[in-house]
């Protein structure tokens, strides 16, 4: 199993909407290295749900149950996208202030690569932001 982040603005497609809608397509990604990214997600893969810009913090835990295929949105290009369903919120947020102040993550791509929408995480990583989010894998 792999583990990832994916990011995404609140006010565009919150954690809330997913868990609403039960499964989304993970489409827009307009970033080569982040649809490398996408396309090596496999089904069953952990992602980690992270509000942006506004809110800055990890909310939530989804999976992945559809493997890459071409994103629907894109009007040129060789784009992908995947399909996400949420498994559970994090009991509380993990901000960015919390997880740069960590010494476990201080190599998470999130804080190296901050631009990126989807990024690969260590198991470490992974379990290490659920702790602080008070969940269990």
């Amino acid at each position: 199993m792999n583990y990832w982040l994916a990011k995404s603005e609140p006010e565009a497609y919150a954690w809330g909407q997913l868990v609403k809608d039960g499964r989304t397509a993970w489409t827009g990604v307009r970033n080569f290295q982040a649809r490398n990214n996408l396309r090596a997600m496999r089904t069953g893969d952990r992602v980690l749900f992270y509000h942006s810009v506004s809110e800055k913090s990890v909310v939530g835990l989804a999976r992945v149950v559809r493997e890459a295929y071409p994103d629907p949105t894109a009007t040129e290009g060789d784009w992908s996208c995947v399909d996400l369903e949420p498994v559970k919120p994090l009991p509380t947020p993990v901000t960015l202030e919390v997880i740069k102040g960590d010494g476990a993550l201080r190599e998470m791509a999130l804080l190296r690569q901050s631009r990126l929408s989807v990024t690969p995480l260590t198991k470490v990583e992974f379990e290490r932001v659920l702790s602080l989010g008070g969940a269990k894998s």
